[in-house]
């Protein structure tokens, strides 16, 4: 394969033999792009646009969490492991790029084991990691040298939620240690910063510790993207966006327990997005979170892996829906070990098209009757895609009008897991749907 590359600003090129894009920009502003790929089939053209400006993370973040696999095994192999399973399997070819280490990378105060003990801080205040990542910046060379960027994490409190060292009057040392270890993300999570705001901290003081380390962020040599960690406390997409979030924990844990996955992702997913109107809030540059994807090989919390307890209804549910809300796509399964289906979940261009729709315009439940729903999100073009979801027991019809996706007249309808035209209808569109399920489709005009 070989790609190339028509209208890019000064400052940025295109390598052949990979399709990288890699380079700076000095000039805010957009540039309409060609790209196109050539092999011995034959050519293939797609208009890309590049926007150069001040706001980050203009669609919704891609990549790979080691939380709800690795969580406090995580070691500096497995994240190497991990970027290069992301280049090996494909994933990087539709959109994935951020490889990010969750908690337990730092010293454990107290800790039994020795690789996780040591000085929490050198002589300058500086954090130090812990035995199982002994060179932070040969880690993100390798991460940066497959053309994927490199993620971390810490906590605003004294220490993280599994104990280690956080950010804790340490704030401006932390990230700038952070970006001279050449980290492009930060997930910031909340956990013992409750010890500091108080038991029912008032909006002012869930506010504060973002504030302060998004301005910290801001005055740094280097684009960091920045996560809120925080729960959805204190309705965090009404203000997330205001302290500079590029995006915000909108619920609980999705993956809390092992057993609880496929409660969580209709309780935390469906019901707390449809329920507030997040919809309102999300959009370029700050997006609802409502946690990582929870397929293939997951932690059962038990000392072992296994396989996703969601069944494959409820999979194909999980990911057209944080695409229809424009959540970011950021899996946390056992990206080592991918099978078929899993990997064809993660990869199917035409479903990801839909979370990473330069609108930025979030989906919205648009009808509900027991455990029916239909969700509709506006894209760029002019459709609208469109998921029919089954919440319910057994197979059931679920039909979607064409007033409540505020369309009319004739409409082609395309179904984007199967990348195939059903025809053209007129008034309503329905499908059989089975227990747990959807039908993800695009509605657009006929030409």
């Amino acid at each position: 394969m070989r790609f190339g590359a028509e209208g890019l600003p000064s400052g940025l090129l295109l390598d052949p033999e990979t399709g990288r894009i890699s380079g700076s920009v000095a000039v805010p502003g957009t540039s309409a792009v060609s790209l196109t790929a050539t092999n011995r089939h034959g050519t293939a053209k797609r208009p890309f646009r590049i926007v150069v400006g001040e706001t980050l993370a203009l669609t919704p973040h891609m990549g790979w969490n080691s939380w709800y696999v690795w969580e406090n095994h995580v070691t500096d192999r497995i994240m190497r492991d991990a970027a290069d399973a992301i280049v090996r399997s494909g994933l990087v070819d539709h959109g994935y790029q951020y490889v990010n280490i969750d908690d337990c990378w730092g010293v454990k105060p107290g800790a039994k084991e020795p690789d996780l003990q040591g000085a929490e801080r050198d002589a300058q205040g500086r954090v130090n990691t812990n035995a199982r990542f002994p060179d932070m910046r040969a880690l993100t060379d390798h991460i940066h040298g497959l053309g994927l960027k490199a993620g971390i994490y810490t906590s605003p409190g004294p220490k993280t939620c599994a104990g280690h060292v956080g950010a804790w009057q340490h704030e401006e040392q932390d990230a700038a240690r952070f970006v001279e270890w050449g980290f492009d993300f930060l997930k910031y999570d909340w956990c013992s910063y409750g010890e500091i705001a108080g038991k029912e901290p008032n909006v002012e003081e869930l506010q504060k510790p973002y504030r302060r380390m998004s301005a910290i962020l801001r005055r740094q040599p280097r684009d960091v993207v920045l996560n809120l960690c925080q729960y959805g406390m204190g309705r965090v997409w009404e203000w997330g966006r205001a302290v500079g979030g590029n995006s915000w924990r909108t619920a609980g844990d999705l993956g809390l327990t092992f057993e609880g996955i496929g409660a969580n992702l209709f309780k935390d997913g469906f019901d707390i997005y449809a329920d507030d109107a997040l919809h309102r809030f999300g959009g370029p540059g700050a997006w609802n979170d409502p946690d990582y994807l929870l397929l293939g090989y997951l932690s059962n919390w038990k000392g072992a892996t296994a396989p996703s307890p969601l069944t494959p209804n409820e999979q194909y549910t999980h990911v057209s829906l944080w695409s229809l809300v424009a959540a970011p796509l950021i899996f946390s399964g056992d990206v080592t070990r991918l099978d078929a289906f899993t990997l064809s979940l993660l990869t199917n261009d035409e479903v990801i098209d839909v979370d990473q729709d330069a609108l930025g315009k979030p989906g919205r439940r648009v009808w509900k009757q027991g455990p029916l729903e239909v969700w509709a999100r506006d894209l760029e073009d002019g459709s609208a895609a469109v998921g029919l979801f089954n919440r319910g027991e057994g197979t059931v019809e679920v039909s979607a009008t064409w007033a409540d996706l505020g369309v009319s007249g004739k409409q082609v309808v395309r179904d984007l897991w199967r990348q195939k035209d059903l025809g053209v209808f007129e008034g309503r569109y329905a499908a059989p749907v089975g227990r747990h399920g959807v039908a993800l489709v695009k509605v657009s005009k006929t030409p």
